[in-house]
Formats: structure tokens, sequence, C-alpha cells
């Protein structure tokens, strides 16, 4: 599961902290400071607490994280504002427009005229008696067959020029705009920056001591609590307690008579 890191980075350099980090990790090896890794946190673990903790890793290299995004953005300003080199009314580019659809269109101007006319030609060579211009539409024929050819020819030789031209411009342009020299030092400042005193310093103290987490503060897991639910149980007290709130009822048992006395207003007679 990818997680997201660094929050407070620009969108397109958060996979640098994230590969930053994975170096860091891989070469974990070469450095004294890490050579416990294994032993209480693994690769991984390591790699959790590190983006769990990169609001405050990369806050290590915030100055160096600032100049570098300036100067980056100044450039892509300025390279947005230059007009181009080459126009639609730029005589040079014209001329290149118009002997890219000569070279494209010869070829197949000659090549349809040569079909024709040898096709012509054959025909009229076919017939009894033979046309006295049958060899001439032939002769014709076979003149834009050479055609074509040369036209073909010269045409690929033009395109092949012209690539190489258009190819070496597009190296130097990519070389001077897109990776310059002081864009290139802001951002390796950058990176050694958040590398040495971000994210190193963050695995050295994480190994010394799991539990403080690199000094960072860990988040805490709440408990879990049952709830209380809205019922009270009644209160029973045992047959012998007095309870003290509320007295026992009471229990009068009847009064029974025996079948001879029935009361002073019925005598036995």
């Amino acid at each position: 599961m990818h997680m997201t890191s660094a929050p407070h980075l620009l969108t397109e350099d958060r996979p640098e902290f994230d590969r930053l980090l994975d170096e860091a990790l891989r070469t974990a090896h070469e450095r004294p400071e890490l050579a416990s890794l294994g032993e209480r946190l693994n690769a991984e673990q390591l790699r959790t607490m590190a983006l769990d903790a990169s609001a405050l890793l990369t806050a290590a290299a915030a100055a160096e994280y600032d100049h570098y995004v300036k100067i980056r953005g100044e450039l892509r300003e300025e390279t947005a504002t230059t007009p181009a080199t080459a126009s639609d009314d730029d005589p040079g580019g014209s001329g290149a427009g118009v002997s890219a659809v000569v070279a494209v269109l010869a070829p197949v101007l000659a090549g349809t005229a040569m079909l024709i006319f040898l096709l012509v030609g054959y025909i009229l060579k076919m017939i009894e008696p033979e046309p006295a211009f049958a060899e001439t539409m032939l002769t014709a024929g076979w003149l834009f067959g050479a055609l074509t050819a040369a036209a073909i020819l010269f045409a690929a030789i033009g395109l092949l020029v012209t690539a190489i031209r258009n190819s070496s411009t597009e190296v130097t342009v990519n070389v001077a705009e897109t990776v310059p020299d002081e864009v290139s030092r802001a951002r390796e400042a950058w990176r050694h920056a958040l590398l040495e005193r971000g994210i190193m310093p963050f695995l050295r103290d994480a190994l010394a001591d799991p539990s403080a987490g690199g000094g960072f503060p860990a988040p805490r897991r709440q408990p879990r609590r049952i709830p209380q639910l809205g019922y009270t149980p009644p209160d029973f007290t045992s047959p012998g307690g007095t309870g003290g709130q509320s007295p026992r009822p009471g229990y009068t048992p009847p009064d029974f008579t025996s079948p001879d006395f029935g009361g002073p207003e019925h005598e036995p007679e």
C-alpha cells in the first residue's frame, strides 16, 4: 500500500523523498551508525516510521527546498515567456516547408506519369498495325521512371539531413533548458540536506531507541473502552437484609375458625 509522504512538499517532489528514504535504507550497511538495522527494527518498520514523521524530516531541509522551488519556478516562467526561435513568417522556415513538400510530391508525380506512359505504350504496341507514337510513349515512360528514382534519392537525402539537424538542435535545447546548472545545484543541495539532516538522524535515533521513534513523538493508541449501556440493574438484597430504604410489605394470614364456632350471632342449637 502506498503511503502519502511529506505532505508539505509539492506533489512533483514527494517521490524524491521516497527515493532518498529507500536509498538510505538500502545502503544502511555502509554506515556504521546504522549497523544495528535488523536487530530490533527492520527496514520496513523504519520506513513506516519515517513516512509517519515525513513532515518533520523535510522541515530539516526547508531552507534548501524553498531555494530550489524558487529558482525552478523562475526558470519555468522565463521559459514560458520566451518566444520561439522559429515562426511561420521566417523565410528559412517557409523554404524548408516548400522543400519538404516538393521532396514528397516529386516522386509521387513522376511515378504516376511513368506508369501511365508505360501502360499506354505497351497497349499501343499490341495493336496491329502498331502506331508510330507507341515507342515515344514507352520512351517517355522510362524517362519518368528515371526521374522517379532520382526524386526518391534526393528526397531521402533531404529528409536525412533535416532529421540530423533537428535532432542535434533538440538535444542542445533540452540540455540547456531542462537541466541548468543552477537548478541542478539547488536540487542536489536540498537532497543532501534532507538526507544528512533529516532522514539519517531519524534512522540513527530510531535504531538507538525504538520506543522514542527517533526523537519524534509516536502516535499513541487509544485504549479500547466498553461502552456503558443505558441500563441500570435493579438493586437486589438478600432475604435477610433490611435494605433500610423501603419497608418490606407486611403479611397477615386469614382468620380461620372451626366449623363449630360461627360467632355470637350463630350459636349452636
